[in-house]
Protein backbone atom coordinates (compact mmCIF):
# COMPACT_ATOMS: atom_id res chain seq x y z
CA UNK A 1 0.00 0.00 0.00
CA UNK A 2 1.41 3.61 -0.81
CA UNK A 3 0.57 6.10 1.74
CA UNK A 4 1.42 9.74 1.62
CA UNK A 5 1.84 11.57 4.72
CA UNK A 6 2.05 15.74 4.95
CA UNK A 7 4.02 17.03 7.51
CA UNK A 8 6.27 13.96 8.16
CA UNK A 9 8.85 16.18 9.76
CA UNK A 10 6.32 16.87 12.66
CA UNK A 11 5.88 14.71 15.84
CA UNK A 12 3.21 12.44 14.38
CA UNK A 13 4.39 12.36 10.84
CA UNK A 14 7.66 11.13 11.35
CA UNK A 15 6.21 8.41 13.47
CA UNK A 16 3.60 7.64 10.90
CA UNK A 17 6.87 6.62 8.23
CA UNK A 18 8.36 4.88 11.03
CA UNK A 19 5.68 2.44 11.28
CA UNK A 20 4.65 2.49 7.86
CA UNK A 21 7.97 1.15 7.08
CA UNK A 22 7.79 -1.32 9.68
CA UNK A 23 4.91 -2.66 8.30
CA UNK A 24 5.83 -3.13 5.10
CA UNK A 25 4.01 -0.22 2.91
CA UNK A 26 5.46 2.54 0.94
CA UNK A 27 5.36 5.44 2.60
CA UNK A 28 5.63 9.03 0.66
CA UNK A 29 7.35 11.66 2.84
CA UNK A 30 6.01 15.37 2.46
CA UNK A 31 7.10 18.60 4.28
CA UNK A 32 7.58 22.45 3.73
CA UNK A 33 11.38 21.79 4.98
CA UNK A 34 14.21 20.93 2.16
CA UNK A 35 14.83 17.23 3.20
CA UNK A 36 13.99 14.33 5.76
CA UNK A 37 16.31 12.21 7.70
CA UNK A 38 14.51 9.25 7.23
CA UNK A 39 15.18 6.63 4.05
CA UNK A 40 12.47 7.11 1.80
CA UNK A 41 10.94 8.76 -0.84
CA UNK A 42 10.19 12.35 -0.17
CA UNK A 43 8.42 15.18 -1.94
CA UNK A 44 8.94 18.87 -0.25
CA UNK A 45 5.43 20.63 -0.85
CA UNK A 46 3.79 23.54 0.67
CA UNK A 47 -0.03 22.20 1.38
CA UNK A 48 -1.40 26.07 0.67
CA UNK A 49 -0.19 25.89 -3.07
CA UNK A 50 -3.17 24.08 -4.46
CA UNK A 51 -1.27 23.26 -7.86
CA UNK A 52 1.55 21.77 -6.23
CA UNK A 53 -1.22 19.83 -3.86
CA UNK A 54 -2.58 18.29 -6.96
CA UNK A 55 0.40 17.67 -9.05
CA UNK A 56 2.29 15.87 -6.11
CA UNK A 57 -0.64 14.03 -5.11
CA UNK A 58 -1.48 12.93 -8.37
CA UNK A 59 1.73 12.30 -9.90
CA UNK A 60 2.25 9.43 -6.38
CA UNK A 61 -0.99 8.45 -6.77
CA UNK A 62 -0.94 7.01 -3.15
CA UNK A 63 -3.70 4.45 -1.96
CA UNK A 64 -4.39 6.77 1.35
CA UNK A 65 -3.20 10.55 2.23
CA UNK A 66 -2.15 10.75 5.86
CA UNK A 67 -2.64 14.09 6.57
CA UNK A 68 -0.84 15.19 9.87
CA UNK A 69 0.80 18.77 8.37
CA UNK A 70 -0.91 21.67 10.72
CA UNK A 71 -0.61 24.78 12.16
CA UNK A 72 -0.51 23.83 15.63
CA UNK A 73 0.92 26.87 17.56
CA UNK A 74 -1.98 27.57 19.38
CA UNK A 75 -1.51 30.78 21.30
CA UNK A 76 0.89 32.16 18.43
CA UNK A 77 -2.56 31.29 16.21
CA UNK A 78 -4.34 34.25 18.09
CA UNK A 79 -2.09 36.84 16.44
CA UNK A 80 -4.45 38.65 13.64
CA UNK A 81 -0.81 39.28 11.54
CA UNK A 82 -0.95 35.15 11.58
CA UNK A 83 -4.19 34.19 11.29
CA UNK A 84 -4.31 34.44 7.62
CA UNK A 85 -1.45 31.81 7.42
CA UNK A 86 -3.27 29.58 10.21
CA UNK A 87 -6.58 29.60 7.91
CA UNK A 88 -4.49 29.19 4.59
CA UNK A 89 -2.72 25.98 6.20
CA UNK A 90 -5.61 24.39 8.46
CA UNK A 91 -8.58 25.08 5.84
CA UNK A 92 -7.47 26.12 2.39
CA UNK A 93 -4.28 23.09 2.35
CA UNK A 94 -7.09 20.28 3.78
CA UNK A 95 -9.57 21.47 1.33
CA UNK A 96 -7.05 21.38 -1.41
CA UNK A 97 -5.75 17.94 -0.36
CA UNK A 98 -9.25 16.55 0.15
CA UNK A 99 -10.05 17.95 -3.31
CA UNK A 100 -7.12 16.10 -4.91
CA UNK A 101 -8.04 12.60 -2.89
CA UNK A 102 -11.40 12.65 -4.72
CA UNK A 103 -10.11 13.13 -7.80
CA UNK A 104 -8.28 10.48 -8.02
CA UNK A 105 -10.46 7.98 -5.84
CA UNK A 106 -8.14 8.16 -2.66
CA UNK A 107 -8.59 7.39 0.62
CA UNK A 108 -7.41 10.43 3.33
CA UNK A 109 -6.87 10.83 7.39
CA UNK A 110 -7.17 13.79 9.18
CA UNK A 111 -5.88 14.45 11.96
CA UNK A 112 -8.09 16.96 14.21
CA UNK A 113 -8.02 17.94 17.80
CA UNK A 114 -10.21 18.23 21.28
CA UNK A 115 -10.22 21.66 20.54
CA UNK A 116 -13.10 21.90 18.03
CA UNK A 117 -15.64 21.57 21.45
CA UNK A 118 -16.14 24.07 23.99
CA UNK A 119 -14.03 21.67 26.91
CA UNK A 120 -17.61 22.52 28.97
CA UNK A 121 -18.59 20.27 31.48
CA UNK A 122 -17.28 16.85 33.00
CA UNK A 123 -19.10 14.15 30.21
CA UNK A 124 -16.32 12.79 27.54
CA UNK A 125 -16.71 13.96 24.15
CA UNK A 126 -17.89 11.51 21.82
CA UNK A 127 -17.04 10.95 17.96
CA UNK A 128 -20.14 11.95 16.37
CA UNK A 129 -21.06 14.77 18.88
CA UNK A 130 -21.71 17.62 16.50
CA UNK A 131 -21.97 20.37 19.38
CA UNK A 132 -19.00 22.25 18.17
CA UNK A 133 -17.63 24.97 19.95
CA UNK A 134 -14.11 26.07 19.75
CA UNK A 135 -12.72 28.40 22.02
CA UNK A 136 -9.44 29.84 20.03
CA UNK A 137 -8.73 30.25 16.30
CA UNK A 138 -6.47 27.23 16.28
CA UNK A 139 -9.60 25.08 17.46
CA UNK A 140 -12.13 27.47 14.75
CA UNK A 141 -9.91 26.27 11.73
CA UNK A 142 -9.15 22.34 12.62
CA UNK A 143 -13.25 22.53 12.69
CA UNK A 144 -13.14 23.62 8.81
CA UNK A 145 -10.80 21.45 8.32
CA UNK A 146 -13.15 18.87 9.56
CA UNK A 147 -15.93 20.28 7.22
CA UNK A 148 -13.82 20.19 3.87
CA UNK A 149 -12.89 16.71 4.73
CA UNK A 150 -16.80 15.72 5.14
CA UNK A 151 -18.16 17.86 2.41
CA UNK A 152 -15.38 16.22 -0.35
CA UNK A 153 -15.37 12.90 0.07
CA UNK A 154 -16.87 9.59 1.54
CA UNK A 155 -13.33 7.55 2.09
CA UNK A 156 -12.41 9.43 5.19
CA UNK A 157 -11.22 9.17 9.04
CA UNK A 158 -11.09 11.78 11.01
CA UNK A 159 -9.02 11.16 14.30
CA UNK A 160 -9.14 13.82 16.82
CA UNK A 161 -6.63 13.23 19.21
CA UNK A 162 -5.26 15.43 22.02
CA UNK A 163 -1.90 16.22 24.20
CA UNK A 164 0.38 14.51 21.61
CA UNK A 165 4.23 13.63 22.53
CA UNK A 166 6.49 11.74 20.71
CA UNK A 167 10.37 11.14 20.49
CA UNK A 168 10.81 13.26 17.64
CA UNK A 169 10.47 17.35 18.15
CA UNK A 170 9.07 19.32 21.34
CA UNK A 171 6.38 18.39 23.58
CA UNK A 172 4.97 18.99 26.89
CA UNK A 173 6.68 15.83 28.24
CA UNK A 174 10.55 16.91 27.03
CA UNK A 175 9.80 20.31 28.67
CA UNK A 176 8.96 18.49 31.80
CA UNK A 177 12.06 16.42 31.85
CA UNK A 178 14.24 19.47 31.02
CA UNK A 179 12.79 21.21 33.79
CA UNK A 180 13.20 18.17 35.96
CA UNK A 181 17.50 18.79 35.53
CA UNK A 182 17.44 22.28 37.03
CA UNK A 183 13.74 22.75 39.22
CA UNK A 184 13.36 21.28 42.46
CA UNK A 185 9.61 21.86 41.87
CA UNK A 186 7.54 23.20 39.00
CA UNK A 187 3.83 24.82 38.54
CA UNK A 188 1.60 22.98 36.41
CA UNK A 189 -2.57 23.59 35.31
CA UNK A 190 -4.75 20.60 37.22
CA UNK A 191 -8.07 21.91 36.05
CA UNK A 192 -7.66 21.03 31.93
CA UNK A 193 -8.54 17.50 31.82
CA UNK A 194 -7.98 15.11 29.41
CA UNK A 195 -5.56 12.58 28.19
CA UNK A 196 -2.48 12.16 26.04
CA UNK A 197 -1.38 10.59 23.19
CA UNK A 198 1.94 9.00 22.67
CA UNK A 199 2.21 9.27 18.32
CA UNK A 200 4.01 5.39 18.16
CA UNK A 201 0.74 4.35 19.53
CA UNK A 202 -1.20 6.77 17.69
CA UNK A 203 0.84 5.78 14.01
CA UNK A 204 0.11 2.41 14.90
CA UNK A 205 -3.54 2.89 14.70
CA UNK A 206 -3.74 5.08 11.60
CA UNK A 207 -1.85 2.33 10.08
CA UNK A 208 -4.47 -0.68 10.93
CA UNK A 209 -7.16 2.05 9.61
CA UNK A 210 -5.42 2.79 6.26
CA UNK A 211 -5.63 -1.12 6.10
CA UNK A 212 -9.84 -1.19 6.11
CA UNK A 213 -12.57 0.67 4.88
CA UNK A 214 -13.99 1.32 8.25
CA UNK A 215 -14.18 5.22 7.78
CA UNK A 216 -15.93 7.96 9.81
CA UNK A 217 -15.26 10.14 13.01
CA UNK A 218 -12.62 8.33 15.92
CA UNK A 219 -10.96 9.84 18.71
CA UNK A 220 -7.91 8.26 19.72
CA UNK A 221 -5.40 8.67 23.14
CA UNK A 222 -3.92 6.26 25.17
CA UNK A 223 -5.97 4.37 27.83
CA UNK A 224 -5.57 4.76 31.49
CA UNK A 225 -8.23 7.10 32.69
CA UNK A 226 -8.56 11.08 32.50
CA UNK A 227 -6.12 13.92 33.90
CA UNK A 228 -4.84 16.84 34.49
CA UNK A 229 -1.86 18.53 33.63
CA UNK A 230 -0.73 18.25 36.68
CA UNK A 231 -1.59 14.79 37.36
CA UNK A 232 0.16 13.64 33.76
CA UNK A 233 3.60 15.73 34.97
CA UNK A 234 3.53 13.80 38.25
CA UNK A 235 3.17 10.84 36.04
CA UNK A 236 5.83 11.66 33.83
CA UNK A 237 8.34 12.45 36.46
CA UNK A 238 7.47 9.54 38.36
CA UNK A 239 8.35 6.94 35.04
CA UNK A 240 11.35 8.59 34.74
CA UNK A 241 12.45 8.08 38.39
CA UNK A 242 12.59 12.33 39.23
CA UNK A 243 11.77 13.90 42.85
CA UNK A 244 10.67 17.33 41.05
CA UNK A 245 7.52 18.05 42.88
CA UNK A 246 4.71 19.40 41.33
CA UNK A 247 2.36 22.37 42.40
CA UNK A 248 -1.03 22.58 40.99
CA UNK A 249 -2.66 25.62 40.00
CA UNK A 250 -5.49 26.79 37.97
CA UNK A 251 -5.54 27.79 34.79
CA UNK A 252 -6.24 31.83 35.90
CA UNK A 253 -3.56 31.49 38.09
CA UNK A 254 -1.20 30.48 35.74
CA UNK A 255 -2.24 33.07 33.27
CA UNK A 256 0.17 33.08 30.64
CA UNK A 257 -2.07 32.07 27.17
CA UNK A 258 -3.39 34.12 24.42
CA UNK A 259 -5.65 31.36 23.63
CA UNK A 260 -8.23 29.64 25.92
CA UNK A 261 -8.16 26.44 26.34
CA UNK A 262 -10.75 23.66 27.09
CA UNK A 263 -11.41 22.48 30.97
CA UNK A 264 -13.06 19.22 29.39
CA UNK A 265 -11.03 17.31 27.36
CA UNK A 266 -12.40 14.35 28.03
CA UNK A 267 -13.13 12.12 24.65
CA UNK A 268 -14.95 8.95 24.32
CA UNK A 269 -12.86 6.62 22.78
CA UNK A 270 -15.15 3.26 22.38
CA UNK A 271 -15.99 3.48 18.88
CA UNK A 272 -11.95 2.41 18.21
CA UNK A 273 -12.81 -1.09 19.71
CA UNK A 274 -16.42 -1.29 18.47
CA UNK A 275 -15.14 -1.15 15.02
CA UNK A 276 -12.49 -3.64 15.32
CA UNK A 277 -9.29 -1.78 16.01
CA UNK A 278 -6.91 -2.07 19.19
CA UNK A 279 -7.22 0.80 21.32
CA UNK A 280 -3.88 2.49 22.11
CA UNK A 281 -1.64 1.28 25.54
CA UNK A 282 -1.85 2.39 28.67
CA UNK A 283 -0.18 5.77 30.01
CA UNK A 284 2.54 4.44 31.96
CA UNK A 285 3.51 2.09 29.06
CA UNK A 286 3.46 4.82 27.05
CA UNK A 287 5.89 6.77 28.38
CA UNK A 288 8.36 3.93 29.62
CA UNK A 289 8.68 2.99 25.73
CA UNK A 290 9.56 7.29 25.53
CA UNK A 291 11.66 7.67 28.24
CA UNK A 292 13.61 3.95 27.00
CA UNK A 293 14.17 5.47 23.50
CA UNK A 294 15.63 9.17 24.51
CA UNK A 295 17.40 7.78 27.39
Amino acid sequence: MKVLVTGANGQLGWDMILELKKRGHEPIATDILDSFGQDCEYKKLDITDENAVREIITKTNPDVVVHCAAWTAVDAAEDEENKPKVYAINVLGTKYIAKTCKQIDCKMIYISTDYVFSGEGTEPWEPDCEDFAPLNYYGKTKLEGEFAVKNALEKYYIVRTSWVFGSHGNNFVKTMLRLAETHKEVSVVNDQIGTPTYTPDLARLLVDMCETDKYGVYHATNEGGYISWAEFAKEIFRVAGKDTKVIPITTEEYGMSKASRPGNSRMGKEKIEDNGFDSLPLLPNALKDYCFKIS
